[in-house]
């Protein structure tokens, strides 16, 4: 290896340094600011209990679920900043039209993703927790630990986020070439069945209503990711 290419991978490895220190005080900063917003965050999340207050069953759950919604608010005060830094480290890597779609494309995922979470906090929780806790109602108490709520709540915030990146990902396959917007549109059926097994597994009830909550929303994601896909 020449002088000149140890120079550049030191270069590199110096920028990186650089890049995750400052992605690194951004989260920090982030987890300051969730700490302020936790207390909110919770009264929204367990809201859809009712009058119902979630219960710890150990001494150190309260502080462990505050700290952990603390970083995932942190997370997402800083991914614009921590993104940025992503993009700035792979840029010289990147063609001009490349540099565009990953300047369009992160804040296009990181609104989605938002919108997704938003969606299952506001509409797809508060429509199931009323199912759940007249479930066996005359048979069972229903008592909630609030770190295993936070756990069911969280998997459900997440999969929403993830299921609200489907057009962004169906933009991509295409600018890839990797699918086709007729591919897509033949595939209608197969996704259609394929949403209602995943909104089965992903929704915490069995009632319809809140399975089309999921289903819905896709599927009309899906052929807004047709469109996307006919522009790619």
């Amino acid at each position: 290896m020449t002088e000149q290419a140890r120079m550049s991978i030191l270069e590199h490895l110096s920028e990186l340094r650089d890049r995750l220190l400052k992605a690194v005080i951004a989260l920090v900063v982030g987890v300051l600011i969730g700490t302020v917003l936790t207390p909110r965050a919770l009264e929204l999340l367990v809201a859809p209990l009712g009058d119902q207050t979630p219960i710890a069953i150990a001494p150190t759950e309260s502080v462990g679920v505050y700290f952990k919604v603390s970083i995932v608010i942190g997370f997402v005060v800083a991914m614009p900043v921590i993104v940025y830094q992503l993009f700035r480290f792979v840029a010289p890597g990147l063609e001009p039209h490349e540099r565009r779609y990953v300047i369009v494309g992160a804040p296009v995922a990181s609104v989605s993703f938002a919108a997704g979470v938003t969606f299952a906090a506001l509409v797809l929780i508060p429509a199931a927790m009323p199912f759940l806790r007249g479930f066996l109602a005359g048979i069972v108490e229903q008592r909630y630990s609030i770190n295993r709520y936070m756990s069911f709540v969280s998997t459900i915030l997440l999969w929403a986020g993830l299921v609200f990146e489907t057009p962004l990902v169906m933009f991509f396959l295409a600018k890839l070439g990797v699918a086709t917007p007729t591919g897509f549109g033949k595939a209608r059926r197969v996704v259609v069945i394929a949403a209602a097994a995943g909104a089965a597994v992903i929704t915490p009830t069995t009632d319809p209503v809140n399975m089309l909550l999921i289903m819905g929303p896709f599927l009309i994601l899906y052929e807004i990711g047709i469109l996307l896909a006919r522009l790619a």
